[in-house]
């Protein structure tokens, strides 16, 4: 919630998924986002397979993973991440770097 206040706050049209399932059922139904911010750990699917996923899906979309684990092996080392805690400046950092990749 604290990071979507922070999008919002930038100028983000957001919206939440409560899960990786949800997620991907939004895509089905015709949501066609440019970035997607997951945290990693999450029930059901991971972070890592949401973002694969929606690569697959979706041509062209961003993807930034989110963790409190600065060293989790599941989190594919060419996907972007941000580690928690973060402040503001630091997301916009990251989604600067994020949208030149």
């Amino acid at each position: 919630a604290s990071t979507a206040d922070m999008l919002a706050e930038m100028g983000y049209d957001i919206v939440e998924a409560g899960s990786a399932e949800e997620a991907l059922r939004l895509l089905d139904e015709g949501l066609m986002p440019d970035l997607l911010i997951t945290d990693h750990l999450m029930p059901g699917q991971n972070g890592t397979e949401l973002a694969r996923d929606m690569i697959r899906r979706v041509p062209g979309i961003h993807t930034l993973i989110v963790s409190g684990y600065a060293e989790v092996e599941s989190i594919a080392p060419d996907l972007p991440r941000l580690v928690k805690p973060f402040r503001l400046a630091d997301l916009l950092a990251r989604l600067n770097e994020t949208a030149e990749d």
